[in-house]
């Protein structure tokens, strides 16, 4: 049950990754580009950890630092916009 769970997070996760590029290109939305990066990211350390990738994780550490300013970044412009 708890794999299938996993599962799905990761297939929304992809969900948003394209829904933040059809945000950015379709409505003019910069941040849209930091949603997808960050979701793409998330998408990536999922996969990595769920089919025991052979990588650092001091990589793994890396990305999922670089997608949290991601969205900080993007809700601070969602936050600020008029």
């Amino acid at each position: 049950m708890i794999k299938i769970l996993h599962e799905l997070s990761i297939g929304f996760e992809a969900i948003v990754t394209v829904l933040g590029a059809i945000l950015a290109v379709s409505k003019k939305k910069n941040y849209g580009w930091l949603i997808s990066l960050t979701f793409g990211i998330y998408v990536f350390y999922d996969l990595a950890r769920f089919l025991s990738f052979d990588l650092s994780a001091d990589i793994l550490y890396i990305a999922f630092f670089i997608a949290s300013l991601s969205i900080t970044f993007a809700v601070w412009k969602i936050y600020r916009e008029k």
